[in-house]
């Protein structure tokens, strides 16, 4: 058997709209590929016939960047982000000069678009991948003929049932956590062992410890031939090797006797079915990167209200009537660097509500949790949750605090509403917090919806709206806030302490730590250098609102 040479169509056929897709064919009726180009710099010295797929990094997705690279000898160009100016998919009608597909039937070579959450790394990962599986069996390599068989690129699965019946005996595919990802069919004769691995779906701790502790697993993950392991009691003869992709290990294949002895020359088909499999544990370590890229990517855009919100809500396979809430869990800022309350907290969502959407952005969580009851009931259901989480980080050792706010439930395609709820209230949790501590009261709950904050959540949004408005203007009160502010605030933060204690003296210099008559002193001030009258009502109207934008940062 001597294999035609690689071609687009047999790597497309292997890679399966993992990392890219066809949007152009090219001219010739099929095209060789012999090597993945990165970026038009990497054509410097390609003629014509080379066999060059381009993946344009750093370039333009524009119908230029198709014909230069059609200039520089390449025979399909891959272009970048649809969200990108120029892209094929882009929204919009660019016309015929500017269309890179209009360029690529002009030019003749393949036109193809980077698929949706891949990025350059895994696509030229998978292509290459790709490309090596397609030349096996070029040539002399009779083993890999037989093993890989007439498909193009048959599943793990099926890999692991050809090698089972060459070598004669059971064969298990794992990868490097040491879960199985294929099995071959299981005989009547077939170890205890291996049956608990294929029921579980991964080796179980007491064998992986065993594994540690003879050095097997140092051996495997070092060496580059196949391990023999002898029959010893119950445990049959065992051959393993690591399956690599360059100097990364990315799985092994095991092969065990089921009932006779393993074929003499199964090592050979082993360390065959080796270099077989490396590319399709890379696209099966991709495909399941990839899968949750593009969760992540339809959870942000419904959370954050970007593009078409009912086709994020399908591919997180939610239905349009289910009830959803957005809860915001946020870390205090500029805590210490081992923190780990964040971790915990994901933690105890995969084990409880496994099903919940969860980002990570730094020092905020946000959590999309879904349900099947009605509206009323999924919100106790997710405000149980949010008192079980508070008690979590609440229990936690030195933890750094975290507030948790929750907002209204609502169908999926209104989680952006829900979300800028919930960390609305997560600013009031902590400018309540704030103000309890500088009162000298017992610390508030670090948890609550909308209703538990109160008026503070509506006016948070009325701030929000005013700020550009005070930023634009000008007057008394504008020149007192920034001159004091540009002075280090003092009497800015004397005036919230004198507005927040509701005009009462005592109580305002007792917060600040002051005599009422150093107070009284620096309120003169406020009328005496400024001219701002305190006894005005629209004065006073205007200088709260001031207070309370220059002490609360812009939200996050």
């Amino acid at each position: 058997m001597n294999p035609e040479p690689p071609t687009l169509r047999s790597l497309l056929a292997f890679e399966d709209g993992n990392a890219v897709r066809l949007l152009c064919a090219p001219a010739a009726p099929d095209t060789v590929v012999r090597r993945i180009a990165v970026g038009l710099d990497d054509l410097s010295a390609v003629q014509e016939g080379d066999g060059i797929l381009l993946l344009a990094v750093g370039a333009v997705a524009n119908a230029e960047t198709v014909r230069e690279a059609a200039r520089r000898g390449a025979c399909a160009v891959v272009l970048g982000d649809p969200g990108e100016p120029g892209h094929p998919c882009a929204p919009g009608d660019p016309g015929d000069d500017a269309d890179p597909v209009a360029a690529a039937q002009e030019t003749g070579i393949a036109l193809l678009a980077r698929a949706e959450g891949a990025d350059w790394a895994e696509a030229a990962a998978l292509l290459r991948s790709a490309l090596s599986y397609v030349r096996a069996g070029v040539g002399d390599h009779d083993d890999a003929d037989v093993l890989r068989g007439p498909e193009a690129a048959p599943s793990l699965a099926v890999l692991a049932a050809r090698v089972a019946a060459y070598v004669k005996g059971s064969i298990t595919v794992e990868d490097t956590r040491l879960r199985v990802l294929a099995h071959s069919a299981t005989g009547p004769a077939a170890d205890p062992l291996r049956r608990t691995v294929i029921l579980g779906g991964r080796v179980p701790d007491w064998r992986v410890a065993e594994l540690r502790a003879s050095g097997l697993l140092r051996a495997l993950w070092t060496s580059t031939d196949v391990i023999h392991r002898p029959a010893d009691g119950d445990s049959p003869e065992r051959l393993v090797v690591a399956v690599r992709s360059g100097r990364e290990v990315l799985g092994s294949i095991w092969a065990a006797a089921d009932g006779a002895a393993l074929a003499p020359d199964a090592a050979r088909y082993l360390r065959t079915a080796a270099g077989l499999a490396a590319p399709l544990l890379v696209r099966e370590r991709l495909r399941e990167s990839g899968t949750a890229q593009r969760r992540e990517a339809a959870l942000r855009g419904l959370l954050h209200g970007l593009g078409d919100r009912r086709t994020h809500a399908w591919s997180l396979g939610l239905s349009p009537d289910a009830p959803c809430a957005v809860v915001v869990a946020q870390r205090r800022s500029a805590g210490r660097a081992d923190d780990r309350s964040l971790d915990v907290l994901v933690l105890e969502l995969s084990a409880h509500r496994p099903g919940t959407g969860v980002l990570r952005d730094g020092d905020r969580l946000v959590l999309l949790v879904t349900g099947e009851a009605s509206a009323a009931d999924h919100e106790r259901a997710v405000l149980a949750l949010v008192r079980e989480l508070d008690a979590v980080v609440s229990s936690l050792p030195d933890g750094a605090a975290v507030w948790l706010g929750v907002g209204p439930v609502l169908p999926p395609e209104r989680a952006a509403e829900s979300h800028e709820r919930a960390v609305l209230v997560v600013r009031a949790l902590r400018e309540r917090e704030a103000r309890a501590l500088a009162a000298g009261r017992p610390r508030p709950a670090r948890h609550a919806d909308a209703a538990g904050v109160g008026a503070s959540l509506e006016v948070l949004r009325i701030l929000d709206a005013a700020r550009p408005v005070w930023e634009s203007g000008g007057g008394p009160v504008h020149d007192l806030i920034r001159a004091d502010l540009a002075a280090g605030g003092e009497l800015v933060r004397t005036l919230a302490a004198y507005l927040d204690a509701g005009g009462d003296v005592p109580e305002a210099a007792r917060r600040l730590v002051v005599h009422p008559n150093t107070l009284r002193y620096r309120l003169g001030r406020v009328g005496q250098r400024y001219g701002v009258d305190l006894a005005d009502p629209d004065a006073r109207l205007l200088l709260t609102l001031a207070v309370r934008l220059a002490v609360r940062p812009t939200a996050p």
